[in-house]
Order: C-alpha cells, then structure tokens, then sequence
C-alpha cells in the first residue's frame, strides 16, 4: 500500500510540474503576441507616415514642376555639306 500512495505522490508532483511548464508556456506567448501586436502596430504608424510624406514630396515636386520657366527650345545646327 505505501507503494501506491508513493506512487501517487510522484504522479502528482510530476502533473505539478507539468502544468508549470504549461502556465509559464501561456505566459510566454502572451508576451510574443504583445511584443509582435506592439511591433505591428508600430510599423503601421511608421508606414503611414512615411506614405503622407511622400504624398507631400510628389506634390511639391509637382507645384515646382508647374512653376519652373518652360525649357530653352533646342537651337538646330547648320547642315554641313562637305
């Protein structure tokens, strides 16, 4: 009978340490998850930002191209006949 109960001490200490592990598993995917939402949520920020100013860049770009003075017309060179 001391046999079983011995038994039964080291099954249950086992499942102890078992369901630890698991705990601290969960613990650290949780943890994954957040830093991997807050990375997420990060680069979104950062990608729109980087899209309005680039919005703004065509823009400008487009503004100074409107306001810049026409080009020079090309002169022709004179036909040579040797």
């Amino acid at each position: 009978m001391a046999d079983t109960s011995t038994r039964d001490i080291a099954r249950t200490r086992a499942q102890n340490h078992f369901v630890a592990a698991q705990q601290r598993d969960t613990l650290v995917k949780q943890e994954i998850e957040r830093e991997r939402a807050a990375t997420a949520a990060k680069t979104a920020r950062l990608r729109a930002l980087r899209l309005a100013k680039e919005e703004v860049d065509r823009e400008e770009a487009r503004i100074a191209a409107l306001n810049a003075p026409p080009p020079a017309p090309k002169k022709k060179r004179p036909i040579r006949i040797k």
